[in-house]
């Protein structure tokens, strides 16, 4: 098992369900594995098997780009991190990129697996996956310290919500796009929040992040709003007052974070931030399925316990 640490560490292992909570947003919000039919509804086992596929396909492009993310970084790692798997050489340099080349194709195939169980054959699945890669390696190899970086990794983001999302085999709606854009720019303000997170942070930076963290959330009171022309939708009298609470409980890490910019103080409100994100998504989930959505947030239980051991940021 120790053999396995450091792989763990490498793809950030305990953030790996904040990715698992954007598909099974996707999948609740969508009719779960049921599909009307007409007055009714019938199960459909297709539907498991491409929510599946789905939920593999995240995953691999989510760890890919935590390895590309230590390759492309691995300099600064050396000088500021030397203890992470690559900067240490516990993980071979060419090891990792093998794995990394792997893990995108991964993502790729299963998003096609994905399409080939959906009755649509469009290849909704397939083109976003295809996307994610590109913004994975645009953020990673070139965008990562320029002004678009945060909003590349917000793309990312965005994007495995939609993915989550196709999960019908069509193209997400108007509001299935809000709901992604919420979570999208909720992860750029997050990413800006922690670029300098090894280092003294500037205060100025740290504010301009968390107002756009607190403009996504303004932003998720639109989602149900927009959505509520489809009568199968059902938003939790909980949802606005739960919005609000979560605000309290990142911001209980971030401010103090902003009064005093050490590393000490922003990386743990980063790693909060983060695994913040299964929360945030389960919100979303409640204000369009009802209080039944709120189990979604049971994903958080197995990132904070992992995070005890394996670093998130």
């Amino acid at each position: 098992m120790r053999s396995l640490l450091p792989y763990a560490q490498l793809v950030r292992l305990p953030n790996v369900f904040t990715a698992w909570a954007d598909i099974v947003l996707g999948l609740l919000v969508t009719g779960g594995f049921w599909v009307a039919d007409g007055d009714s509804s019938t199960f459909r086992w297709s539907r498991v098997g491409a929510f599946l596929c789905l939920l593999i396909a995240s995953t691999s492009l989510y760890w890919a780009g935590m390895v590309w993310n230590d390759y492309f970084d691995l300099d600064e790692d050396r000088r500021d991190r030397p203890g992470r798997p690559l900067a240490s050489g516990r993980i071979p340099v060419q090891t990792a990129v093998t794995v990394g080349i792997a893990l995108l194709g991964g993502g790729v195939l299963f998003a096609l697996l994905a399409d080939l169980q959906a009755d649509s054959m469009r290849f909704v699945s397939t083109s976003i996956a295809i996307c994610l890669v590109v913004a994975i390696l645009l953020y990673d190899g070139a965008l990562k310290e320029t002004l678009l970086g945060p909003a590349t990794m917000g793309a990312c983001r965005f994007l495995n919500i939609l993915l989550g999302l196709s999960v019908t085999g069509d193209f997400p709606p108007v509001w299935g796009v809000l709901l992604a854009l919420v979570i999208g720019t909720y992860v750029a303000g997050v990413t800006m929040f922690a670029r300098t997170e090894a280092t003294a942070s500037d205060t100025t930076d740290l504010k301009t992040a968390a107002l756009v963290i607190g403009a996504s959330l303004l932003l998720a009171l639109a989602v149900p709003a927009l959505a509520q022309a489809r009568a199968e939708f059902t938003t939790s009298v909980l949802f606005p007052y739960l919005l609000v609470g979560f605000a309290f409980y990142v911001g209980l890490a971030v401010v103090p974070a902003i009064r005093s910019p050490s590393p000490a103080k922003v990386q743990p409100a980063v790693k909060r931030a983060i695994l913040g994100l299964v929360l945030l998504d389960a919100l979303l989930a409640s204000s369009l399925v009802g209080t039944l959505g709120l189990f979604l947030a049971i994903l958080l239980l197995p990132g904070v316990f992992l995070g005890r051991w394996i670093y998130s940021t």
